[in-house]
């Protein structure tokens, strides 16, 4: 049995992991994070044999000890029932949190991604940038502050080149849909309005002049690219008649660096923004752990669902974590 950890609105890609894991011969249970605390039963108890951890679903029951492999594709905020007390609130997410976290604690088996891994990398852009410069890749002169004195620095050293994004992003959609701060480039007269930093820290980075924007999707070493011509700064505030995804191929170098990158990263598996530039340099952005990839397979048919399955099941075989 694969556990697929997700959430109630995803759609597409789960699908497709979950039918190539049937074809080959894995049956596979979803579970919807944010509604384990009303959707699912639990039963957690100790016997003379050991710890026993089973949830239920109607009439589907998950045994731990069933479990071979985990793709950890998303982990959501849990949904409260409408008719619960508002002061009840606060003891049904922690407790249910614990609960939840009790559960994935106890699957000692393969992971994609691990979740300590997955979410030390995603919450963590200076160490992606640092892993990604250890491996050989080409990173943006990058600055996280609060201090209006170090932006206002940054800005000058760099002639005013410079984009500004925050550290997590707002949305949660693949079309940049819902309030989301895309990244942005800096003019002269926003320059004043660093004074706020105090009250958010954010990322600023030299600007990277771009002949292609990249979105690779990774997954234990194979690598497939999306690219396109997208606006001066972040694709999703584009229309998506305007963006137009094309297959693209990476020089095999840089392949092998990114591969280094995520194994430093532990991550077998990460949707890779990057840019190449005019002069054909190859500059990496970030590394999404969680990043969507759907497009990829749906506008230009690369089998990614298809790879993300049949790697994990290799992992499985060989024991592999």
């Amino acid at each position: 049995m694969i556990l697929c950890l997700t959430h109630a609105q995803d759609t597409y890609t789960i699908d497709l992991v979950e039918q190539r894991l049937q074809e080959l011969g894995h049956a596979s249970f979803r579970l919807n994070s944010d509604e384990f605390g009303t959707r699912y039963r639990l039963r957690y108890r100790l016997e003379s044999s050991g710890p026993q951890y089973q949830l239920q679903c109607g009439r589907e029951v998950l045994d731990a000890r069933e479990i071979r492999g985990v793709w950890y594709r998303k982990l959501w905020a849990l949904k409260v029932p409408a008719s619960l007390d508002p002061a009840y609130v606060p003891a049904f997410l922690k407790e249910y949190n614990t609960s939840l976290h009790i559960f994935l604690d106890a699957l000692n088996v393969p992971w994609v991604n691990p979740m300590q891994a997955d979410h030390q990398t995603g919450g963590n852009k200076l160490l992606q940038l640092t892993a990604a410069q250890a491996a050989g890749l080409d990173v943006p002169k990058t600055l996280i502050s609060n201090h209006a004195e170090d932006a206002i620095k940054f800005y000058d050293a760099h002639q005013g080149d410079v984009v500004v994004k925050l550290h997590g992003a707002l949305s949660k959609t693949m079309d940049g849909s819902g309030d989301f701060f895309p990244t942005t480039r800096l003019r002269k007269e926003d320059v004043p309005m660093l004074e706020s930093l105090a009250a958010c820290p954010m990322i600023l980075q030299e600007y990277i002049p771009k002949e292609r924007e990249l979105r690779i999707a990774y997954m234990d070493g194979v690598c497939y690219t999306g690219s396109l011509k997208a606006p001066d700064t972040d694709w999703r505030t584009a229309s998506t008649a305007v963006i137009q995804w094309a297959p693209f191929y990476l020089p095999e170098a840089v392949e092998e660096k990114i591969d280094r990158m995520m194994r430093l990263l532990g991550l077998p598996f990460g949707a890779i923004d990057m840019i190449l530039q005019p002069d054909g340099r190859y500059v990496f952005l970030e590394v999404n752990p969680q990043g969507e990839w759907g497009m990829l397979q749906k506008y230009l048919g690369f089998p990614i669902a298809e790879t993300i399955a049949e790697k994990l099941v290799e992992r499985v075989k060989d024991g592999r974590k």
